[in-house]
């Protein structure tokens, strides 16, 4: 590092007075490297403030040289070295990148729209279920009109004594099950094994099944007779006169 007035003096002065590093080092008791760094003007390796001061009124005791003026110089030396140093760069907080807003408007409007779908599926799903059980009720209560002819051929006896089919279907096997009560459509479906279901009607019953053997029938309370064969399908009519004795 090159040097100023201030250490080119301190040197001069010493070597004028024909005094080494190694006797002023152990006269003043300064470590060597110090004396250097005040010679060549070395900031970075001195302590700087009263330590400084110390070393630069010892060496000038020990010379013989004005120890005021001495420390005027290693002041104005010192100050201007930091005066010329560069300031350090501010740190600043990098900003964010630009793309990064628009991924979070990206993401709220994604989100948005799932919200928005995923409500108008449910509406959707909510509003068949309630048509659904809306016309399965609507069924229920409408009885079907019994038929003119078959009216026209009953005696007043028998219309009075005439009840309402009440079918019991009971699987012994799975198989697939078709009833028709009034000549309408109550079940067509596949039945587990050990399955039983009532059906009521008020004129006939029509059923069907895949395997005749697995389906055990009772009319009213009464056991009626297979559909047909034993693993064939088959098919049954019933009704009020399958009740008589």
């Amino acid at each position: 590092m090159a040097r100023g007035n201030f250490g080119e003096r301190l040197k001069r002065e010493r070597e004028m007075r024909e005094v080494s590093m190694d006797e002023l080092t152990k006269a003043t008791r300064i470590s060597a490297r110090f004396v250097e760094a005040l010679e060549n003007e070395d900031w970075g390796r001195l302590p700087g403030g009263i330590f400084g001061h110390g070393f630069v009124r010892t060496i000038a005791r020990y010379l013989g040289l004005n120890e005021e003026s001495l420390l005027g110089e290693y002041d104005l030396a010192r100050a201007e070295h930091l005066a010329a140093a560069p300031p350090k760069p501010e740190e600043r907080i990098p900003p964010p990148p630009k793309w990064l807003p628009v991924l979070a408007v990206f993401i709220v409007l994604f989100l948005l729209a799932g919200i928005f779908y995923a409500g108008r599926y449910g509406w959707r799903r909510y509003a068949a279920y309630r048509a659904t059980k809306k016309s399965a009720a609507a069924s229920l209560s409408v009885q079907p009109q019994p038929q003119l002819a078959s009216t026209s051929q009953r005696s007043p006896e028998q219309s009075s004594s005439a009840a309402p089919l009440d079918l019991s279907v009971s699987t012994s096997a799975a198989t697939r099950v078709r009833i028709l009560a009034d000549n309408k459509l109550l079940l067509d479906a596949e039945l587990p094994a050990r399955e039983t279901r009532h059906f009521s009607a008020n004129q006939q019953f029509e059923v069907t099944a895949g395997d005749s053997s697995a389906v055990l029938l009772e009319l009213n309370g009464r056991a009626m007779p297979p559909l047909g064969a034993p693993g064939a399908s088959g098919t049954m009519v019933l009704s009020q006169k399958d009740l008589r004795p």
